[in-house]
């Protein structure tokens, strides 16, 4: 087995591990699983509702873990589903919803948008330049692994 991992990859793991566990955190102390919590952030990001789709790209879940946690939300009464079009459904937030996205999702976004925000605007647009240059590149290479 090959063993050539980079100080800086194992640095980057490390890093993604423990950010990982920052939201995760988050997630626990405001009493929601990291899954609803994921959910709630990508609702809150849109507004107050969110294409069921973009909920699975934004969050990314699994559509399975998705709509097992939609389900959970909408018998708590937090979310309801509707029609978007005729193979589209949009999330929508309840008043109850609402209440509990000011009190969890919203937090974390306002964490991150001050910490952003206390960041030089260079330092933001390098940052989000690298990230995404990260993910396409990491995306590319995704399409060319295999088993074998």
């Amino acid at each position: 087995m090959k063993n050539h991992i980079s100080t800086e990859l194992k640095r980057y793991n490390y890093l993604f591990g423990e950010t990982d566990a920052v939201y995760h955190e988050m997630a626990f102390k405001l009493g929601l699983s990291d899954s609803a919590a994921r959910i709630l952030y990508a609702i809150c990001d849109s507004g107050t509702s969110c294409l069921l789709r973009d909920i699975c790209k934004y969050s990314g879940l699994s559509k399975q873990t998705v709509n097992s946690a939609i389900r959970k939300l909408e018998t708590e009464g937090v979310i309801y589903l509707e029609a978007a079009g005729s193979k589209n459904k949009k999330v929508c937030l309840t008043k109850d919803g609402e209440k509990l996205a000011e009190r969890t999702a919203y937090k974390i976004l306002q964490a991150e948008n001050d910490i952003f925000a206390s960041w030089p605007q260079e330092d933001v647009q390098k940052y989000l330049e690298l990230t995404e240059a990260f993910l396409l590149a990491l995306r590319e290479k995704a399409k060319h692994i295999s088993d074998t």
